[in-house]
């Protein structure tokens, strides 16, 4: 840490809340954000955060339980606002004494960002991060309990929403962060994106595809290679079929999987229409289409037909690397940037 000494001081309030080294989260992948991957990035300074996705409270149970395993440093855990056992997967966090929660996927329903905050005996209660795409809904989430936001723009992977890092930052930076802890996240690929952002106001980063090859990451070589080739057109967002089915966009490589994507979306506002699905039933139906061909892509190595999530940092992304010198190369280029503006 004393290496990158105006790189640390800027991240002085991120690192201490996360209680991590530096103040750089691993964005939760689905199946990629899992108990190796989150503890190599957490041993290596950073902060580590499983991706519960679909997963059951038993399953998040055993993630939990051997993520400890491998690390003693603090880590995370990410939860999808729409998942029907939220509130049984706040439990097991809780019975783990998890420091960190992250909501995403949503607006946290009624209760949900309480559930995380409730001490237990010989436990405060878990931190909330949370995800907001306008301003007005920071604030409110920010009065509603919530610790620390994240602000992703639409050049990430996975789920996005319509608007550009850079935007957002100028947006929501000025606003918030002198008293609140704002983390930046989508197109990060360098460690000069992380100075600017800090500059900026930002206490921290969060960068998901930059970590998504690491050696230590389980994603399939196939699914390795498909980064390596990729650049940053490649990575395109999803298209809505049907306005009447409101589906999050999502940011992939493009291949077969996109255009198999569209045909379900076709299929499930049929099924809308038909009466055989309500509104949430037809977007958790979407839900599981994306777990189920994310899990084809990074486990199987189905890159044609599965979903290779990328955001459109994946041109900065070349070749298989441990995560240690990954989280090394970024600090440096960071305190490089920012020796260079302060000369």
């Amino acid at each position: 840490m004393n290496g990158f000494p105006r790189t640390a001081a800027m991240m002085t309030r991120g690192a201490a809340f996360l209680g991590s080294d530096h103040a750089i989260l691993c964005g939760a992948m689905s199946w990629v954000s899992e108990r190796n991957l989150v503890a190599a990035i957490s041993n290596a300074g950073g902060f580590g955060v499983i991706a519960c996705g679909a997963m059951s409270p038993e399953l998040l149970d055993r993630e939990i339980t051997a993520t400890k395993l491998l690390t003693a440093k603090p880590f995370g855990v990410n939860l999808i606002t729409m998942h029907p056992g939220l509130f049984d997967l706040i439990e097991v966090c809780a019975r783990h004494e998890v420091g960190h929660v992250v909501l995403a996927g949503g607006i946290p329903p009624k209760g949900s960002i309480e559930a995380i905050k409730a001490p237990r005996a010989g436990y405060g209660g878990g931190q909330v991060i949370v995800f907001a795409p306008t301003l007005a809904l920071a604030k409110k989430l920010f009065r509603s309990g919530a610790d620390a936001l994240v602000i992703e723009g639409s050049e990430a992977g996975g789920h996005i929403g319509p608007v550009a890092t850079s935007v957002l930052a100028q947006e929501f930076l000025p606003e918030l962060a002198a008293e609140h802890l704002v983390f930046v996240a989508g197109g990060i690929g360098r460690g000069e994106g992380i100075a600017a952002y800090l500059e900026m106001g930002a206490c921290g980063v969060q960068l998901g595809t930059r970590f998504a090859c690491a050696t230590e990451s389980i994603a399939h070589p196939d699914f390795k290679k498909a980064f390596f080739r990729g650049n940053a057109r490649d990575a395109v967002a999803s298209v809505q079929v049907d306005p009447r089915l409101p589906v999050i966009p999502v940011r992939a490589l493009k291949n077969k999987g996109t255009e198999a994507f569209t045909a379900k979306q076709i299929e499930v506002a049929a099924r809308l229409d038909a009466g055989e699905l309500d509104m949430s039933a037809a977007q958790l139906e979407i839900e599981h289409f994306w777990a189920g061909a994310l899990r084809r892509a990074v486990i199987d190595g189905d890159i044609e037909h599965g979903s290779l999530m990328a955001g459109q940092s994946v041109g900065m992304v070349s070749k298989e690397e441990p995560v240690a010198q990954i989280m090394a190369q970024l600090l440096a280029e960071s305190e490089a940037a920012l020796a260079r503006r302060a000369a």
